[in-house]
């Protein structure tokens, strides 16, 4: 398994690691309830370093970008981000990622899930046909998520840059813990706000700033939080995650991920036509939250039926909220079967435990 810069941290503080994505990574500290209530009500530090980071810049990388990506990024300028996806040949989702504009038509910096980093690699590379220069960059670069409502407040004192002022989605380059060249985002998988920032893993560095940070944010209630409670928080918020809830065979429409599907950009992307299609004659299933009205939990795969027993799909993530105190989920259904109101059942041992069909987030 690989290592973070911070693996030895989280097993001297008493996490309990697993492998994910070939690193060895926390998964829980004190507990997933506590973590998630903690990044929830005041601000939790996650280490995402395991996260993959690619370089494209030159004449042609815009150009690149937009032939493969689903969402339009010639609207990003310096300091924004955009959300976006890379499709197959088929409409199916490569990844989802997000694209930081560097340096305008120049530079971006592409972030992808873990575990996709060498195929979404192969991927932009087997359509950069105009020698747009890349460097994948993932192995030296480290990303720590500081999230809740009181992250921006606390970490102001280690940078110049206003991080309370700093937009959803926008970013800036600066000094953070007495560290150069530290990318400040405000982005995060979580929906509690706050900030995650991207450097590289030379020398101190990476200690440096994390022991400033809980310097810092301990006496404040910081506390460090695993991947558990990350995909907790991620599923209150009705956010996908790639390898559960999307992957090869799911098409960004179906997965709700429309308003990332840009099918009028000037540049067209893979399978655009597909999803033109897919958008003109309606898809056969959609990706739906539901939460449970009756005792249990639901789990991957496990069935969905409507109230006549019919099957009609499957949950692809479930978990008891704890934020919410109740069951919800995931999961793909037939199209006719989807709509916010309905009851559904989750087939759980055998039973029938009735659920409803729910808006995202989850309250």
């Amino acid at each position: 398994m690989k290592s973070t810069a911070f693996t030895d941290k989280h097993i001297a503080l008493g996490a309990k690691m697993a492998e994910f994505a070939g690193y060895n990574m926390p998964i829980s500290y004190t507990g997933i309830n506590d973590e998630h209530a903690a990044v929830r009500n005041n601000v939790g530090i996650f280490d995402v370093s395991h996260m993959g980071e690619f370089i494209l810049k030159g004449q042609y990388a815009l150009d690149l970008i937009q032939r493969v990506t689903t969402n339009d990024a010639s609207k990003l300028t310096v300091g924004k981000a955009q959300y976006s996806s890379l499709t197959n040949l088929n409409g199916g989702l490569v990844d989802d990622l997000i694209v930081y504009c560097l340096k305008e038509d120049a530079e971006y910096m592409l972030v992808v899930n873990a575990a996709n980093i060498e195929k979404d690699w192969n991927w932009i590379k087997s359509h950069n046909t105009k020698n747009v220069d890349m460097e994948n960059i993932s192995d030296k670069t480290s990303l720590l998520a500081i999230q809740g409502p009181n992250a921006c407040k606390i970490l102001q004192p280690l940078t110049d840059v206003d991080l309370q002022n700093l937009k959803y989605y926008t970013f800036a380059i600066g000094t953070f813990a007495g560290v150069e060249n530290v990318i400040i985002s405000a982005t995060g998988y979580t929906g509690a706000g706050g900030i995650e920032i991207y450097f590289e893993n030379k020398g101190e560095d990476a200690t440096k700033i994390w022991d400033k940070i809980f310097e810092i944010g301990a006496p404040q209630g910081l506390k460090p939080i695993g991947l558990g409670a990350r995909d907790t928080l991620r599923l209150e918020m009705g956010y996908c995650l790639y390898g559960n809830d999307i992957d090869d065979t799911t098409s960004p429409l179906e997965a709700g991920l429309g308003w990332i599907t840009k099918l009028k950009k000037e540049t067209p992307f893979t399978a655009q036509d597909i999803l033109e299609k897919q958008k003109a004659t309606g898809i056969p299933r959609k990706l739906i939250g539901f939460e449970l009205l009756e005792r249990g939990i639901p789990r991957h795969d496990y069935l969905l039926a409507n109230l006549e027993g019919k099957i009609i799909g499957k949950v692809t993530s479930g978990t008891m909220a704890p934020s919410l105190n109740k069951a919800i989920g995931l999961g793909y259904v037939i199209s006719e079967n989807a709509a916010v109101g309905e009851e559904i059942a989750v087939i759980i041992r055998d039973k029938q435990v009735k659920a409803k069909i729910v808006k995202f987030p989850f309250e």
